[in-house]
């Protein structure tokens, strides 16, 4: 895979306040190794992105006691690819933060995306733990959806990535038990299509045929999904709404929403017996350059695990 010179962040080296507390970050050659043992570096990042992490870079070094500007400063570091320097920045916060299920949730996300996936679980299932008997709230976004409507909360995002950390770890029953528990925390159109698919395809890994049809059967043709449409569409050529020929058309683009729908395909070949047309489809998500997305880390993982 062509490697690139990952940006740097300077936010904790030039920002930091506090220089007896927190420890300089030296960037890895790459990012993480996939687990088919490439080494896996990010692309450059926009200058429109850029624009707005150094946004976040300067909320930090003007408060650096804030827990929020140092969240921020994690998720735009992330989004312009230093996976490993975002998880050290929540590192740090963790340190002087230790009871925010926020830092857990952020940290256990990008430990997904390098493919820790027992760190992952460690640090969702501590967010799980500190959110426990607490109310709810919405997660604001970091790339706002075209309507500018946060879809997600919290908990369920806590959830949501602990049941994906739990799936790629192999370990279905917690999977399925964690994205019941992220279905229950919303009753929007997103997060009900989105766990729902998850949990189908668990269910049908998992040999239980009606029990995976029952969590697709209600949902509708109608439904006001804004970002999850690949989910959405998933689950309707689940239920037998959407001809597998409908959405096999909509795939090609190599955007993670395109990966998603890609990767519900190949695992309906796998578990409906038709594995080498299974295989061929994960070998095509491979290919694509968006390795950070879940779509992506799922192929890859059936890839090494299951072939």
């Amino acid at each position: 895979m062509k490697q690139v010179f990952i940006l740097c962040s300077l936010g904790l080296l030039i920002g930091c306040q506090d220089t007896k507390k927190e420890t300089p970050f030296i960037a890895p050659a790459y990012e993480a190794v996939s687990l088919l043992g490439d080494t896996l570096t990010a692309p450059g990042p926009s200058e429109k992105l850029m624009a707005r992490y150094t946004e976040k870079v300067e909320a930090f070094n003007a408060t650096p006691d804030s827990i929020e500007a140092l969240i921020w400063l994690g998720r735009f570091t992330a989004y312009k690819g230093s996976y490993n320097e975002a998880i050290h920045i929540y590192t740090e916060g963790i340190e002087k933060f230790p009871d925010d299920a926020r830092l857990y949730r952020h940290r256990g996300h990008r430990y997904i995306t390098l493919r820790q996936f027992d760190k992952a679980i460690a640090d969702l299932t501590k967010a799980a733990q500190l959110i426990e008997g607490q109310p709810d709230e919405i997660e604001p976004d970091g790339m706002p959806n075209e309507r500018n409507i946060p879809v997600s909360t919290l908990q369920g995002n806590i959830y949501y990535h602990l049941g994906l950390a739990h799936y790629l770890n192999r370990s279905m029953g917690p999977a399925l038990n964690a994205f019941k528990k992220c279905l229950e925390t919303s009753n929007t159109p997103d997060n009900v299509v989105s766990a729902s698919h998850w949990i189908y395809m668990i269910n049908r890994r998992l040999g239980r045929d009606g029990a995976a049809n029952n969590y697709v059967k209600n949902i509708k043709s109608n439904l006001d999904v804004i970002e999850n449409g690949s989910y959405y569409k998933a689950c309707l050529f689940y239920k037998g709404e959407l001809e597998l020929e409908d959405i096999q058309t909509e795939t090609g683009d190599g955007s993670p929403s395109d990966t998603a729908l890609k990767y519900a395909i190949a695992n309906w070949f796998y578990y409906t017996g038709y594995a080498e047309k299974a295989e061929v489809l994960y070998k095509e998500i491979v290919a694509q350059d968006d390795w950070a997305s879940f779509g992506y880390i799922a192929a890859e993982n059936d890839l090494a695990k299951l072939y």
